[in-house]
């Protein structure tokens, strides 16, 4: 069994860990100086960050194994088998259509790669140039791909290969995809230091 392949936005997780090590930093001052309200509001509101920090830049990513794909977003998760995906692809994100239990087609957008809408336009432009001139089978220029199109491209490479194994089916996988659970962990990781900055600030204020 080969390793699963994890597609993720670099530059976010860095961004990510950077506001962990500040906020880790500030935590520390208050620890060893704060004693009020004002204190403990102010290290509710840095928890807060991380964990915007934590669901936006380091949960969300797209998860490809043997079996099938797995698009982790801030908030949710959906695991599609290989049978079940019928289109991978690239716009400002990347895009897959799977049906799901009731024979219903869905389209989940991975939050894990995100492209602006003028380097996808300028991609574009620049893979129908590479094609009229070297012909409909010529693949667009590695370097004129933005980071979607070439996560489309490698997933859409593992379907092909995957497709005529049927592994999911032939594993006792399901043959259709999982609609969008909440991954509740992720949702308190933001919604309870929220809770406690409102309560916090709130008595801060008051008193």
């Amino acid at each position: 069994m080969t390793a699963p392949q994890r597609f993720r936005s670099t530059p976010a997780r860095v961004g990510a860990w950077l506001w962990m090590a500040f906020a880790a930093l500030n935590l520390l001052d208050i620890v060893l100086r704060g004693r009020d309200l004002a204190s403990a509001a102010t290290a509710a509101v840095l928890l807060l960050g991380c964990g915007i920090a934590y669901v936006v830049g380091l949960r969300p990513v797209i998860v490809a194994d043997e079996r099938g794909v797995t698009v982790r977003n801030p908030l949710r998760d959906t695991r599609m088998p290989w049978p079940a995906i019928t289109k991978i692809e690239a716009t400002t994100a990347v895009a897959i259509t799977f049906a799901d239990g009731g024979g219903a087609e869905r389209t989940v957008r991975a939050w894990a790669l995100q492209t602006s809408p003028r380097a996808q336009a300028k991609a574009e432009r620049a893979a129908r140039r590479a094609q009229s001139g070297g012909g409909a089978d010529r693949p667009p220029d590695a370097a004129g791909r933005t980071p979607t199109m070439f996560v489309a491209q490698q997933l859409n490479e593992l379907r092909t290969r995957h497709r005529g194994t049927r592994t999911g089916e032939r594993a006792g996988g399901p043959a259709a995809g999982d609609a969008a659970g909440w991954a509740w962990p992720a949702v308190a990781s933001v919604a309870v230091p929220a809770a406690a900055s409102a309560a916090l600030i709130l008595a801060a204020w008051l008193s």
